[in-house]
């Protein structure tokens, strides 16, 4: 069924997804649907959970597979994984991390933003040596949010991106942390 709805997503959009098109294109009953899911903000939910879920894990094996000197190196990476699921992953392209359903999507208690802020805070410090407190969630919570702005935009009228928006968010992003991170 989630594979149904991310395709729906990448074809009519968030507006023109519904339980009876999940339903048809699934092959299931449209009784199984509400089984699992009261409507398709829930199924939504669900995706935009799974995305998240793979925006993770790819970035948590890149971060143990790659030897990094430094966080700076790091940041091109969390990027490009970004991007590629973009490019590549049904349903990401429209729905992403959730916005377009709800913002506070993936937790009811915090913006989706912040909740792919704090995935990340704890991938990168495991891995560098950088803070656990509030300052660096902050500057990492700014960073997200001026990266998903900058993303859209380079998004917007290039399926694939615009090459030269996605390197100004990598020039923005090292930028604005190397102010709050300097060499640690």
């Amino acid at each position: 069924m989630l594979d149904a709805c991310a395709e729906i997503l990448d074809e009519s959009g968030y507006d023109g997804l519904s339980t009876t098109k999940i339903a048809q294109r699934a092959e299931v009953a449209i009784g199984s649907v509400y089984q699992f899911f009261p409507d398709k903000k829930a199924i939504a939910q669900q995706l935009a959970l799974r995305n998240l879920d793979m925006f993770g894990e790819r970035v948590g094996r890149a971060l143990a597979e790659r030897d990094y000197a430094h966080w700076y190196d790091a940041v091109g990476t969390v990027i490009e994984i970004f991007v590629d699921l973009h490019r590549t992953v049904p349903g990401f392209r429209v729905l992403r991390f959730g916005d377009i359903a709800d913002v506070h999507l993936l937790d009811v208690a915090a913006e989706n933003n912040a909740v792919v802020a704090d995935r990340l805070k704890t991938l990168l410090v495991s891995v560098f040596d950088l803070p656990d407190d509030g300052d660096f969630a902050r500057a990492l919570a700014v960073s997200v949010e001026a990266a998903d702005a900058v993303l859209k935009l380079a998004f917007r009228n290039d399926p694939n991106g615009d090459p030269a928006l996605l390197a100004e968010v990598e020039r923005l992003i090292h930028g604005y942390l190397a102010d709050h991170l300097g060499d640690r």
